[in-house]
């Protein structure tokens, strides 16, 4: 009973900081419901949420998430069967359940103010410029109801956060907000997303900033965006920089680093919901770890280990492109060891960025290759294994002090395969 009522308390301690948003309390309840109902411990924490102290920040989230993955704000009131705790509470719950046929006249309480100018904006939809200076309105609650011209998407961009602006680069690049001879906006980005504090406090994942590298470059032609763009050089430079920036490296450690990037056939296949490749993530995951120091080789393996032909020099779009053209055959990573021992290839660490689906017309484990580099070249070598994908297979012998596994693709792993070269970890 007693570890119980620990977990349920560290439960409720953590739930609103990781439940931040409307956009991540709607994902919960869907997983929620999914894979266990709605219990006791559930309902008071999703009850706790909907009831917070600061009704301004809750309203803000309310009017911007109205609704996510199959629930609606009303849903979860009456899901959790949230009462009102102040007078403020009262009123936003009411604008939830019931919306306003009539319009207060004046605007209730600062703390439901912006709702106020939402709803003056839906009866006033050419007053837009006006909704979105006075209410500070984000494109979330402006482009569902008002007239939205390149004045009005100015003004967004003015105030816009930078989660917004990196998902809406497209949009922006496309109705001619962001240009070549519009320096001023251009500076603005530069400014969000080269701001390593920014991409911090952001909580921007290095992938997503690649997936929007991604999507900006292809000009609409990938993602859900209906629109069309042509790219502007310097927003692309800057996503560039942002997605090193965005990953979490120390200092060059010195020591002599091989990168072994898995192109198998299998690293084609793309990571649900992300618009990326395995491939395309290992490889900028490698590059990443590989511009942060200044001793290594990235090679492709597969059923044979080769040179991709990417430096630090890179960019992440121009690596990515040249590893994903030669995905090939199956995946035996045995065959970096094999080469690193023909060419007597002194390495102080090996890292693998694998999806570790197999390894296919193999004679050796990779375990067994690893024993005879040792012998054979450097018996001290260090081997990171870093799995991208959930497969249930790890390359690492756990009685060898010198082997680690990584999963996923954090945005620490850089860092974390630096401390394991310098001896940290």
């Amino acid at each position: 009973m007693g570890e119980a009522a620990e977990a349920k308390k560290a439960f409720m301690e953590i739930f609103p900081q990781v439940v931040r948003t409307g956009s991540h309390f709607y994902e919960w309840l869907s997983y929620t419901k999914s894979l266990r109902g709605f219990g006791k411990v559930v309902r008071e924490a999703g009850k706790n949420w909907l009831s917070r102290e600061d009704v301004k920040g809750l309203a803000y989230q309310l009017l911007k998430y109205q609704q996510r993955q199959g629930f609606t704000n009303r849903d979860a009131l009456r899901l959790f069967h949230v009462k009102p705790p102040t007078e403020d509470h009262r009123q936003l719950f009411e604008w939830v359940v019931k919306g306003w046929e009539e319009m207060p006249v004046e605007i209730p309480s600062q703390a439901i103010a912006q709702i106020w100018w939402y709803e003056w904006l839906k009866r006033n939809p050419t007053q837009t410029h006006e909704a979105i200076t006075q209410g500070r309105l984000t494109h979330e609650m402006t482009a569902p109801v008002g007239k939205m011209d390149k004045s009005a998407w100015q003004l967004l961009f003015s105030e816009m956060p930078i989660g917004a602006m990196l998902r809406n680069l497209g949009s922006l690049t496309e109705l001619g907000v962001l240009r070549t001879d519009e320096s001023a906006n251009l500076q603005r980005v530069e400014a969000v997303l080269n701001n390593k504090e920014h991409l911090r406090k952001g909580r921007i994942h290095p992938i997503d900033v690649l997936k929007a590298l991604k999507t900006y470059q292809s000009g609409g032609k990938l993602g859900r965006s209906q629109k069309t763009w042509k790219p502007v050089p310097r927003i692309v430079d800057i996503l560039e920089k942002a997605v090193e920036l965005s990953f979490d490296v120390v200092e060059p450690t010195n020591k002599v680093f091989m990168h072994a990037v898995d192109v198998s056939g299998s690293m084609g296949g793309m990571v649900a919901d992300m618009g990326l490749t395995c491939c395309e993530i290992a490889t900028t995951m490698a590059l990443v770890t590989a511009k942060a120091e200044k001793n290594y080789m990235i090679r492709g393996f597969a059923t044979d280990f080769r040179d991709l032909g990417i430096t630090a020099k890179d960019s992440f779009g121009s690596a990515v492109r040249k590893a994903s053209n030669q995905n090939f055959g199956g995946t035996d990573a045995s065959v970096a060891y094999d080469w690193m021992i023909k060419n007597k290839f002194k390495a102080d660490v090996v890292c693998f960025w694998t999806d570790s689906e197999s390894w296919a017309n193999s004679y050796q484990h990779p375990c067994q290759a690893l024993a005879k580099y040792r012998q054979k070249v450097n018996p001290d070598v260090k081997a990171v294994y870093v799995t991208l994908t959930p497969y249930q297979i790890t390359l690492v012998d756990p009685k060898d002090p010198l082997s680690y596994d990584i999963a996923g693709f954090d945005p620490a792993a850089p860092r974390m395969i630096q401390m394991i070269a310098s001896g940290d970890v």
